[in-house]
C-alpha cells in the first residue's frame, strides 16, 4: 500500500473534485487525468515530458475516438428503437406474459448475461437501458435495484468463459492462451454468479446502500 499510494489516491482526486463541488464530472475526469500524468512524470518519473506524454496521448486520443464511434452508433440505434415505440412494445410483452416481478428479474438476468457476453458497457448502457427502465418500473423495480442488477450482470457477462471481453484483455495482457484464463477465472465467476443473485432477489441490500 506504502508502494502504490500516489495511485491509491486517484479515487480520492477524482470525488474530491466531483462531491467538493468545484468541478462537473467532465472536469473531474480531467483533473484525474492531469493527477496521474504528473504522477507519471514527476514521482515516478516513467514518462518524459517530451520523449513519451505526446505518444500516449495520441494513443489515448486513439483509443477515445473508438469509444465515441461506438456511442455515436449506439446512440442513433436508440433513437432508432425510440422512434419504432420499441420500449412501449417491450412494456406490453412483459406485463402480458410476466406475471411476477421475480420471474422478470430472472428473464433479466439472463437477457444482460447474454448481453454482458456480446456487447461493451458503453453500448449497452445507451442500447439496452432506455429499454430496460420502463420495463422495470412496471414491474415496481426500484431504479438504483435495477441500476445496481445491471452493472452487476455486466461484469458477470465480461468473464463468460470463451466470449467474455474480459477474457481476451487478460490473454492478450499476460500472454496466455484463452482456454486456460478460462480456467483460471471459474472461481471468480462463481463468486460473481452468487453475487449477482443476492443482489438481485435481496433488493434490501441496494436499499441499505441507498439509504447510506
Amino acid at each position: 500500500m506504502l508502494d502504490a499510494k500516489w495511485e491509491l489516491l486517484l479515487p480520492a482526486v477524482a470525488f474530491a473534485a466531483l462531491f467538493g463541488g468545484f468541478a462537473t464530472p467532465v472536469e473531474a475526469a480531467a483533473l484525474t487525468a492531469l493527477y496521474a500524468a504528473g504522477i507519471e512524470t514527476l514521482v515516478h518519473r516513467d514518462l518524459h515530458w517530451l520523449r513519451d506524454v505526446p505518444r500516449v496521448m495520441a494513443e489515448a486520443g486513439l483509443l477515445v475516438g473508438g469509444v465515441l464511434l461506438i456511442l455515436g452508433v449506439a446512440l442513433g440505434f436508440t433513437n432508432y428503437l425510440v422512434d419504432a415505440q420499441i420500449p412501449d412494445r417491450t412494456i406490453e410483452w412483459a406485463t402480458a406474459t410476466l406475471h411476477s416481478r421475480w420471474t422478470f428479474l430472472a428473464g433479466l438476468n439472463v437477457f444482460l448475461l447474454v448481453v454482458g457476453c456480446v456487447m461493451d458497457i458503453f453500448s449497452a448502457i445507451v442500447v439496452v437501458v432506455p429499454i430496460m427502465v420502463p420495463v422495470a418500473l412496471a414491474f415496481g423495480i426500484d431504479p438504483v435495484h435495477l441500476g445496481i442488477v445491471f452493472l452487476a450482470n455486466m461484469e458477470l457477462g465480461y468473464l463468460t468463459p470463451l466470449v467474455g471481453m474480459n477474457i481476451f484483455f487478460a490473454s492478450y495482457r499476460f500472454n496466455k492462451p484463452v482456454l486456460e484464463v478460462c480456467r483460471a477465472v471459474l472461481p471468480f465467476l462463481a463468486v460473481l454468479l452468487v453475487g449477482v443473485l443476492l443482489i438481485t432477489y435481496l433488493p434490501w441490500l441496494t436499499a441499505v446502500l441507498r439509504a447510506g
